[in-house]
């Protein structure tokens, strides 16, 4: 099995790369490719030290899987030449995500839709992943009508230029900005860039793409995206209107028997989801759980995961190693 990390030295390749190592991925030659300026560079995995290749180079090897983090003009330009020698291509970049030939992927809920054909593979969104990972199993036992979503998101989700910002300002130190305005000791409304009808290309995300996982346009979303001074994991706070009326304590354990998600809900000892236990975790975790007392069939919830992780690494792994498992690669 000849896998290649394409953006292997960027933050989410580095989580990869860990996530790999960690689940045995069956991996008999890496690949590890990157950008022009990074070729050349030795990356240690699993105790054998690799030497980064680039994209021409890698597209070459003709590997079985390739798995990329290396933001979208790069996925539209080398994904298909991937393609084209045979790899299956699994992209975290949001570049194919809403393209209707190209399959978008949470391992535990749609999987089964892969087939051999599909040699572009999209990895959702990260604050998409963890918010319908918690309502698809809700969803299949009450059908959402209407999804309300404000996230509380971590620097990390920007990328490294952020997270030097935020540790910057945390010193007193003037640095480099990612963002318009400072972010510590501050939340910016402001995910991704605005688009025409005044929402951020975030909050578009989330109202889209979970209408394409689940194959079900009869729901519909809505979100404020918020980037808020946490170094790693995205929070999200819920409120779901269903068609059929639940119970709260068949709500908490429909969450608690599905695979990846973990409940935290007990107001009397504090028991609530937050990033600091998140981080570096797998799973999805759900707390705060409660009816809306404004509103029939309508239940409010609080979603954290860590947003490299599943949100990201994890899930494209999750991915591949479903190919690998079914005999489509």
């Amino acid at each position: 099995m000849k896998v290649a990390v394409v953006g292997a030295t960027g933050m989410v390749g580095e989580v990869m790369l860990k996530v790999l190592a960690e689940r045995n991925f069956p991996i008999t030659e890496l690949l590890l490719v990157a950008s022009e300026r990074s070729v050349g560079k030795k990356l240690t995995f699993n105790g054998k030290e690799h030497t980064v290749i680039g994209l021409a180079d890698a597209v070459a090897a003709k590997p079985q899987i390739a798995i990329f983090s290396a933001g979208g003009d790069t996925s539209l330009e080398w994904a298909p030449k991937f393609a084209e020698v045979g790899t299956t291509v699994v992209d975290n970049s949001s570049a194919w995500r809403m393209d209707p030939s190209k399959k978008l992927v949470v391992p535990e809920i749609n999987a089964h839709v892969l087939t051999k054909e599909d040699k572009i593979i999209a990895n959702p969104n990260c604050s998409t992943i963890q918010l319908v990972m918690a309502l698809n199993p809700l969803h299949k036992k009450y059908r959402m009508k209407r999804v309300v979503v404000s996230t509380y998101q971590s620097v990390s989700g920007t990328g490294v230029k952020a997270v030097q910002q935020l540790e910057n300002e945390m010193a007193g130190v003037q640095g480099e900005m990612a963002y318009p305005y400072p972010i510590n000791r501050n939340a910016l409304p402001h995910c991704d860039v605005f688009m025409e009808n005044g929402y951020t290309k975030e909050e578009m995300k989330l109202a889209r793409e979970p209408q394409k996982i689940f194959d079900d346009r009869t729901f519909s979303v809505t979100a404020t995206a918020v980037r808020i001074p946490t170094s790693g994991g995205h929070s999200e706070s819920v409120n779901v209107e269903f068609h059929n009326d639940f119970d709260l304590s068949e709500v908490r354990q429909l969450l608690s028997e599905t695979p990846g998600v973990v409940v935290q809900d007990n107001p009397e000892t504090n028991t609530y989801p937050m990033p600091i236990y998140a981080h570096d975790q797998d799973e999805v975790f759900v707390g705060r759980i409660r009816r809306d007392e404004t509103q029939r069939n309508t239940l409010n919830m609080w979603i954290v995961s860590d947003n490299l992780r599943k949100g990201a690494a994890t899930n494209a792994v999750q991915i591949a190693e479903y190919l690998v498992e079914k005999g489509l690669v």
